[in-house]
């Protein structure tokens, strides 16, 4: 495997375990004290001023006809997709909302093989049904059948951010082509911003800044360096190497890790989400394992 390739899937991983603990700690500052969309727009905020800097010299402007490209990329892989997270994963619990995610490379295995209009090869197909299967598993095994509305609600909001990442993986391949991927995400979240303004925005002066704890800014400052900064910072330098099969494939491993970070941190923030963990779930965890290396073992293609 070629030396980008590696460090391709490095990244992944990096991403795949920040966002575990993403689960967690968003939990602990959301949405008391701060709601889910002034959380929101303090992380596109923050995120978009780092790659703003981190761009430097290399600014500029994309070319009219990309645009609206770029619109749907910032519309799809930052506005829809945090809001309908940070919302749902704020009616939901950590366990679930990291099971649903794993709908994502299905998703986004579709809406790729179907662009190119080609038959996924034997090791992806393989990869993504066992993956699947061990997803369904721990799905079938959580611990509250009987959801209340709140929840069910919530688990459609992330259903739907999932949905909506997965569009975006799929599409901003085309902006790499032609720009640097650091120039791609800095416009991306610019237009991010502009979308998920509206929605936060009075919610901001309700934040009582006085009384958040050192753990609350903790949180704030890992979500919006790590979760969001690195993390789109590592895809988007993913996707250059890998196609978006194989990106969307590591979800298979949040799970996993959500559940890791679980017994790690319980207590925490007087919050524990260990109940739900159970051999059983182990073992089904294994299957996303396997399908996480199955998935990798596809070439990437152009």
């Amino acid at each position: 495997m070629p030396t980008q390739q590696r460090l391709a899937h490095f990244a992944l991983f990096a991403v795949a375990l920040i966002y575990s603990a993403n689960y967690l700690v968003a939990k602990w500052v959301m949405p008391h004290p701060i709601s889910a969309n002034a959380f929101i727009v303090l992380r596109v905020a923050g995120a978009c001023l780092l790659f703003w800097l981190l761009l430097g010299k290399n600014r500029g402007i994309p070319d009219k006809r990309d645009a609206l490209l770029f619109a749907f990329c910032g519309l799809t892989g930052v506005a829809t997709n945090q809001l309908f997270f940070f919302n749902g994963l704020a009616l939901t619990t950590p366990v679930n909302a990291s099971i649903i995610m794993t709908t994502n490379p299905i998703l986004v295995g579709i809406l790729f093989y179907f662009g190119i209009k080609r038959i996924p090869s034997w090791k992806t197909f393989v990869g993504i049904a066992i993956g699947t299967i061990g997803a369904i598993g721990i799905l079938l095994l959580r611990p509250n059948p009987e959801q209340s509305s709140a929840h069910f609600f919530g688990d459609i909001f992330i259903l739907i951010n999932s949905l909506s990442y997965g569009v975006y993986l799929t599409s901003v391949p085309r902006l790499m082509k032609k720009y640097s991927p650091l120039f791609v995400i800095t416009w991306v979240f610019t237009f991010g911003l502009v979308f998920v303004l509206p929605f936060g925005w009075s919610e901001l002066k309700t934040i009582p800044w006085s009384d958040l704890s050192s753990l609350h800014w903790f949180c704030l400052t890992f979500i919006i360096v790590a979760v969001t900064f690195l993390t789109y910072l590592f895809n988007i330098f993913a996707l250059k190497h890998v196609n978006p099969t194989i990106t969307s494939a590591y979800i298979y491993l949040q799970p996993l890790l959500a559940g890791i970070f679980a017994y790690l941190f319980a207590g925490v923030g007087n919050q524990d989400h260990t109940a739900s963990i159970t051999w059983t779930k182990i073992i089904f965890a294994l299957f996303i394992f396997l399908g996480v290396y199955l998935v990798s073992k596809e070439k990437s293609k152009n």
